[in-house]
């Protein structure tokens, strides 16, 4: 992964969390979920045999990638969080 692609991932993080209403993330967790979605959001579109040119595809990919894992997360915090209540 380039250094585009690490700087896209900061920014996805970022409207990723926008997107996905997660407004307590704060910039430096922005950062780390958007540079993971990076990379998760290449290795879905590979798997799918898409692939997104330029720095605006590199965003586009980063961010489905963050808005992916951000939901995931989300998901399992739920779950725990209703485990414990119990």
């Amino acid at each position: 992964m380039s250094s585009v692609q690490e700087h896209g991932g900061a920014l996805a993080g970022f409207i990723a969390a926008k997107i996905t209403r997660d407004h307590g993330l704060g910039l430096l967790a922005n950062i780390f979920v958007g540079v993971l979605g990076a990379f998760l959001g290449f290795w879905l579109l590979g798997l799918a045999g898409v692939s997104l040119a330029g720095i605006p595809g590199v965003l586009v990919t980063a961010t489905i990638g963050a808005v992916v894992l951000l939901s995931v997360a989300g998901v399992v915090s739920h779950e725990l969080r209703r485990r414990r209540s119990w």
